[in-house]
C-alpha cells in the first residue's frame, strides 16, 4: 500500500466552484473554464501515489499549481473534490478533530520563508509544535535537541534567529518539523529563498539526512536541476495538471509531451544519466578458454579486450589483444597476462562522476552490480550520446586494426 494516494484532486478557487466541475470533466484548460465562469482552477484532476520513505518532487513554473497542490494535501486549503489518502484513510472526509491529530502525528512542513519567532531561542522554535501540543517540558526539550542535532544546529540551541544564517534559519524549520517524528514531511519551495551555494548544501544534507532518516517527502520546487537530484521520482505540472510523473531518467530521456521536452532540453544531461543508461554488452570469456580461442573471439565480435568472468559473471579481470597475442606467442595460459586491476563503476554512477576515468583509460570501464558481478562496458562513444540524448545504443568498442590479431 503507498503511504500517499491521491485521487482525482481537483481545486477550483473562487465563489460557487461546483459550478466549474463539469468543464474540468470536460478536459477544458484553465484558461477556458476562467474565461466562462470567472473561476481559477487550481489544481486539476492530480491522481499519484507516493511510497514510503520516497522523495516525490512536484515540480513546475510560477502558477502550475504545485504549491496549492502541496496545501491540499494536509488541508491547508480545502480541495474541491478528490480523494487524499494517507495509509488507506481519506483525510478529505475527516472532521476537524481527526484531521488535527493526522497533523501532529503525521505530517510536518517546511515553508519558504522560514517563519521563526524572533523572540524565541532556536530551541524554543524547534518545539513550538510540541508545546502548543501540550507535551511536557522536558520531553520536547528533549526531542528538539535531538531534531536540531540532526541539521548540524547542536550546541546553537540558546541562540536566536538573527544570530543565524539564512541556511542556518532554515535548519531551524527543518528541525522544527523534524520533532514532531512525521512519517510525512511536505517542503514547499523550501530552500527557494537561500543563496545558491548554500541551497546546494541544504540539498545535500537533505539527502544525507534521508539516508538516515527514511521520511515520506514531497518535496515542491521550481527549479529543474533541484528536481532532479534530490527527487526519486518527479510530477512535472502545467495549468494545474499533472503531465508527466517519472524518475529524474524517465523526465529526460522520455518526455511526455513538446512542454516537458522543451523543459529539459537545457539540462546537464550528466548530472542525471547513469552508468546503466549508457552500458553496452560486455564481450566475456572464461578463463578455461586458450589465447586462440581468445584472439578469435576478439577478432569475430571486432573488440580489442575481453572481460573475463566466472560462472556466476562475477568480474575477474581483463583481457587485450596485445597481452593475449603475447601469451600465444610464448605458449602461455590466459590467466598468465590476466589484468585483474580493471576501472569499474556503479550502475547508478552518474555520467559527471566518471568523465576523467572513461577519458584516460585505455579500455572500456566495467560496470558492475552486488558481489562484483559485470554488468556492462561504458565505452568512449557511449557517453557522447548519451550527452547527446541518445541512451543505451550499442556503440562499438574501437575495432582491431587489419592483422592486429591473428589466431593462427
Amino acid at each position: 500500500m503507498p503511504k500517499i494516494k491521491v485521487e482525482n484532486l481537483t481545486k477550483i478557487f473562487g465563489r460557487q466552484p461546483q459550478r466549474a466541475l463539469s468543464q474540468v470533466k470536460q478536459g477544458k484548460t484553465k484558461q477556458e473554464i476562467l474565461k466562462e465562469t470567472g473561476l481559477t482552477l487550481g489544481v486539476n484532476q492530480a491522481s499519484f501515489e507516493v511510497h514510503a520513505g520516497e522523495i516525490f518532487v512536484i515540480m513546475g513554473l510560477s502558477g502550475s499549481g504545485k504549491s496549492t497542490l502541496v496545501r491540499l494535501l494536509n488541508r491547508l486549503i480545502e480541495p474541491t473534490e478528490g480523494k487524499i489518502l494517507i495509509d488507506g484513510t481519506d483525510i478529505v472526509s475527516m472532521n476537524t478533530e481527526q484531521l488535527q491529530d493526522v497533523r501532529r502525528k503525521k505530517l510536518g512542513m517546511v515553508f519558504q520563508k522560514f517563519a521563526l519567532f524572533p523572540h524565541r531561542t532556536v530551541l524554543e522554535n524547534a518545539e513550538y509544535g510540541l508545546e502548543i501540543q501540550g507535551m511536557p517540558k522536558a520531553e520536547r526539550e528533549a526531542k528538539a535537541k535531538k531534531s536540531l542535532a540532526l541539521v548540524g544546529l547542536g550546541g546553537w540551541e540558546a541562540s536566536y534567529p538573527d544570530q543565524l544564517s539564512g541556511g542556518m534559519q532554515q535548519r531551524v524549520g527543518l528541525a522544527r518539523a523534524l520533532a514532531n517524528e512525521p512519517d510525512v514531511l511536505l517542503m514547499d519551495e523550501a530552500f527557494s529563498a537561500l543563496d545558491p551555494l548554500i541551497r546546494k548544501d541544504m540539498q545535500d544534507e537533505l539527502l544525507e539526512l534521508q539516508s538516515t532518516m527514511q521520511k515520506t517527502i514531497i518535496f515542491i520546487t521550481h527549479d529543474l536541476d533541484e528536481a532532479l537530484k534530490i527527487g526519486d521520482r518527479i510530477a512535472l505540472m502545467k495549468d494545474g495538471a499533472i503531465v508527466q510523473i517519472g524518475s529524474p531518467e524517465e523526465i529526460m530521456t522520455n518526455p511526455a509531451n513538446e512542454y516537458v521536452e522543451r523543459f529539459v532540453e537545457d539540462v546537464d544531461r550528466s548530472k542525471v544519466l547513469s552508468a546503466e543508461k549508457v552500458m553496452k554488452r560486455a564481450e566475456t570469456i572464461t578463463l578455461d578458454r586458450g589465447p586462440r580461442v581468445a584472439l578469435q573471439m576478439m577478432r569475430e565480435r571486432g573488440v580489442s579486450s575481453l572481460y573475463v568472468v566466472d560462472k556466476r559473471k562475477t568480474l575477474l579481470g581483463v583481457l587485450t589483444a596485445d597481452a593475449v597475442n603475447g601469451a600465444k606467442e610464448a605458449g602461455q595460459s590466459l590467466e598468465s597476462v590476466l589484468r585483474t586491476e580493471v576501472p569499474t563503476v556503479g550502475p547508478q554512477t552518474l555520467l559527471n562522476e566518471m568523465f576523467d576515468l572513461v577519458a584516460f583509460s585505455d579500455i572500456p570501464v566495467a560496470v558492475t552490480g552486488e558481489q562484483n558481478r559485470l554488468l556492462g562496458v561504458i565505452v568512449k562513444g557511449a557517453v557522447l550520446g548519451g550527452l547527446a540524448g541518445k541512451v543505451n545504443q550499442q556503440v562499438p568498442e574501437p575495432t582491431i586494426e587489419e592483422g592486429q590479431v591473428n589466431p593462427s
